[in-house]
């Protein structure tokens, strides 16, 4: 194995790792800022140093063969640690100053509960700078140069550490105008108004309210926050997850109208992920500690509309941090 290992050129194997996700020697020269003929001659070396090939030139393609998916498989993982292992280094060997938390999120989650607490944050840890990218796709890390990410969805996710920080079912909000009008209707009633958000999501709602109705909402949306913008404009009833529309239900700006929440805690809580080389960081470990303060409250609150119960939300808090 040490034979092995010392004809392996080790600076090869991330060229190796561009050129089998692109899958052209010329995209993944351009990609690693380096001449064609250089991506060549790296893939070239390597293949010659373990004695075997690990492509196959299919005419001015290049794909890659079994052994090479195999050696992929392996290279990855040990290369994304040692990624993750020089910007631990890196923020270590920094020492003292200003430090900035680079964080990836839904736009949702962002404009609904993260920014109207970025004061608390700044003034709790002023000297650790929160570096916002709200996108709804899911990055890579290591890659995009982010320390931390929120996210929902089933996880956990492969090489990263996944806290479940908490379970927010779907509620059903709407402006205050919509509340003097339909403040303890029969839940079927609201079938009849128009109706924020995905039909499928809805359906269930109903069923849960024990209802069989035909859904067919005015407006779907890509996105939660432009959906309970929405309704705040009295455009219509939404769906939505009870975290984000906190503080909208604190503020008066929307009305909780009925008991029924749709809870689907399996598929859908929040994580905070993050690398384990990160996870004894300082300031991901402040953040972290932040987090789960501010949302302990922040659950509760959005439970507390003028139909809700203060027990149930009670004791979901309590189930949430039995979960955590």
């Amino acid at each position: 194995m040490l034979t092995r290992m010392a004809r392996l050129p080790l600076h090869t194997l991330p060229t190796f790792r561009t050129v089998a996700r692109l899958g052209n020697l010329r995209a993944a020269a351009e990609e690693l800022h380096l001449t064609h003929s250089a991506v060549s001659q790296q893939v070239r070396l390597l293949e010659e140093q373990i004695g075997f090939a690990l492509f196959d030139r299919v005419g001015r393609r290049i794909v890659l063969n079994r052994a090479g998916g195999t050696l992929l498989r392996a290279v990855e993982p040990a290369l994304a640690q040692l990624e993750e292992g020089l910007r631990a280094a890196e923020l270590a060997s920094s020492g003292g100053g200003d430090e900035n938390l680079r964080v990836t999120t839904l736009p949702s989650f962002a404009q609904r509960w993260l920014l109207p607490r970025m004061a608390a944050w700044r003034e709790r840890h002023p000297d650790i700078a929160l570096e916002l990218h709200a996108s709804q796709q899911i990055v890579d890390l290591s890659r995009e140069g982010f320390h931390a990410a929120l996210r929902t969805g089933a996880g956990p996710w492969r090489g990263m550490i996944a806290e479940r920080l908490l379970d927010s079912p779907w509620i059903v909000v709407g402006a205050p105008s919509a509340a003097g009008r339909l403040r303890g209707v029969p839940a079927q009633t609201l079938a009849d108004e128009p109706l924020l958000g995905h039909a499928p999501l809805w359906q269930r709602w109903f069923e849960l309210a024990g209802h069989k109705v035909r859904i067919k909402p005015v407006a779907e949306f890509n996105d939660a926050g432009l959906m309970l913008q929405a309704a705040e404009q009295g455009l219509g009833l939404a769906l939505a997850r009870e975290v984000l529309a906190a503080d909208a239900l604190a503020g008066g700006r929307l009305v909780r109208l009925s008991p029924t929440a749709l809870e689907d805690p399996d598929a859908y809580p929040y994580w905070l992920v993050y690398p384990p080389t990160l996870a004894d960081w300082p300031p991901l470990t402040a953040f972290r500690a932040w987090l789960r303060e501010e949302l302990t409250p922040a659950a509760g609150t959005a439970t507390a509309g003028p139909t809700g119960s203060r027990n149930r939300a009670a004791s979901g808090a309590a189930r949430r941090r039995r979960a955590r």
